[in-house]
């Protein structure tokens, strides 16, 4: 028995320019409905801020996205909570100085239960046996004439504070979403008189819309009605909320069957992870990758491994590892594609310094990545050779997601400094929380060493405090760098973020605009290109030589 339900909506512009409310309904496949449930949700930009239809419609864009993507062992208010903080955080960043900001009232119904995450004007009502009663309260302001200024809303403030609420789902109830527009007008005893006329679902969020601005609405209104029409097993859902993790697997053999997966070998065991190769049905190469039994209850390693795979579904494109579905699992694992190819370590390794076209190409690459994943919010924080891989399919791919972040999302051990020593940023040596600077940091760390064999700082050893002054440049150990290549990379290298690229993108017009000529055609030799002269030359100085050394003997 699964939980099934009835929807309907509508939204009217009414006397305004432009609609900056914005609804949203997210119907997933069974077995995921059944273990994050049905999404709905309403936002209302506020028009006072830069653009409060663009907040809206991108907070719910962003929650429908990223909601299903969290880790399976994460409440449905933990993910919430997190995703809501990690879109305010957006929604300051990219205002251009003027706030964006926009209310939102969303509901997830999974199994016998709802879960509503609150924030702002919005209201939401369940509605049973001709009843109606709200279960929001509205943000604002009490004192008189400020009734309709926010005191709580995404982007108003860095400390956002999101109201929730849990109950259980009773069938037949109704749970309606209105934006102020349409509540403020009407009122409790209009509402439901429209909802006892109306049974069916599309006439009344119409009449609601329509009654509002017929009463003199001068805002938007919108409306979002559900119905529960069964409900769903108690166990379903609610069985992932009590689990705090999934049992680790079993220590896996060669030849063993696992969960729809060939085991074929132990890659690679340490600390905080084991990798495993297996294959698909079809006899392809994957990697599994789990936990040691050493951290069978360890809920931050458990939550850090499903973050690991929750960053990399979200980014999915070329430059990453692809990650499978495994749906059918039972146990703490998540499974990524395995590569042919060599890390940047090893070509470096086998070839020592890169040839300067070879190297620039491999740059912009590296900075395309880079560049997608911070536009995403997520910042990796181990980039260097060993974790970059050049796939014989030609595709630069950066690997091991471990020590990922996202704001608002993550959360670090304390006292622990995630990364390798020489490729971490000097700033979070003093515990400054991470940025994109100190991506592009170990980007150009990582880039020097490719290029030089040698660190901008020299080596860091673990648990050294190092100091930094000035990097020596990379022209001392490449004389054939062109001046704008070993100043670029002492522009990403620099002690102070602030001196640094801003983002990957202006990095990367650095050295896309570049002559490429100075990479690719390398100066010979003096003595390549004009050998008679270089040999004249030193005949000349050793005739000198001989009749200095000549006229000492004959006067001494």
């Amino acid at each position: 028995m699964s939980l099934q339900l009835s929807f309907a909506q509508a939204s009217a512009i009414g006397p305004r320019q432009e609609n900056q409310d914005a609804l949203r309904l997210v119907t997933p496949a069974p077995e995921l409905a059944a273990s994050k449930g049905y999404l709905c949700a309403i936002a209302d930009g506020v028009s006072q801020c830069a653009d409060g239809g663009l907040a809206a419609r991108s907070t719910l864009q962003a929650l429908a996205l990223d909601y299903y993507a969290t880790p399976q062992t994460w409440g449905v208010a933990q993910a919430l909570d997190r995703l809501l903080l990690a879109q305010n955080r957006w929604l300051q960043a990219n205002g251009g100085g003027q706030p964006l900001l926009t209310t939102l009232s969303a509901l997830v119904f999974r199994g016998q239960r709802f879960t509503l995450a609150h924030v702002g004007d919005c209201r939401v009502y369940r509605w049973f046996d001709d009843e109606l009663l709200r279960i929001s309260e509205e943000h604002v302001w009490e004192q008189p004439g400020m009734q309709h200024v926010l005191k709580r809303a995404l982007g108003l403030d860095q400390h956002l504070v999101v109201d929730f609420l849990d109950g259980e789902l009773r069938k037949g109830e109704c749970f309606l979403l209105l934006s102020d527009g349409v509540w403020s007008t009407l009122g409790d005893h209009s509402i439901s008189a429209i909802l006892r006329e109306q049974t069916d679902l599309e006439l009344a969020v119409n009449t609601l819309i329509s009654a509002a601005h017929l009463a003199g609405s001068q805002d938007n209104a919108s409306a979002l009605l559900v119905r529960i029409d069964q409900l769903g097993a108690a166990t379903l859902g609610d069985a992932l909320v009590q689990l705090q993790q999934w049992p680790l697997p079993p220590t896996l053999r060669a030849g063993q069957q696992f969960e729809g997966w060939q085991v074929e070998s132990t890659l690679g065991q340490s600390r905080q992870s084991l990798l495993y190769r297996v294959r698909d049905a079809q006899h392809q190469p994957w990697l599994l990758k789990t936990l040691p039994t050493s951290l069978d209850d360890d809920l931050f390693a458990a939550q850090a491994l499903l973050s690991e795979e929750w960053f990399l579904r979200r980014v999915a494109g070329r430059a990453f590892p692809e990650v499978h579905p495994a749906n059918g699992r039972q146990h703490l694992y998540y499974v990524m594609r395995e590569y042919s190819g060599l890390t940047l370590a090893e070509l470096f390794k086998r070839h020592g310094p890169l040839p300067l076209a070879q190297w620039q190409s491999l740059a912009e690459r590296l900075l395309r990545a880079i560049g997608q994943l911070h536009r995403r919010q997520i910042l990796h924080r181990d980039i260097k050779p060993e974790n970059l891989l050049l796939g014989d399919d030609g595709e630069l791919r950066i690997l091991d997601f471990g020590l990922a972040y996202c704001p608002g999302l993550s959360e670090d051990r304390a006292h622990v400094l995630p990364g390798t020593p020489s490729f971490i940023a000097p700033e979070a040596f003093n515990g400054e929380r991470p940025s994109p600077q100190q991506d592009l940091y170990s980007a150009g760390v990582t880039l020097y060493y490719l290029l030089t064999g040698h660190y901008p700082y020299a080596e860091v050893e673990a648990f050294q405090r190092p100091k930094f002054t000035t990097p020596v440049s990379a022209s001392r150990y490449r004389p054939d760098l062109p001046d704008w290549l070993h100043q670029s990379l002492e522009h990403a290298v620099a002690v102070q973020p602030a001196q640094r690229y801003e983002t990957a993108e202006q990095w990367l017009l650095v050295l896309e605009q570049a002559d490429r000529r100075e990479l690719s055609i390398r100066p010979r030799p003096l003595l390549e290109r004009e050998p008679l002269k270089v040999w004249q030359t030193l005949a000349m100085l050793s005739l000198l030589i001989n009749l200095v050394l000549l006229y000492g003997l004959l006067h001494h």
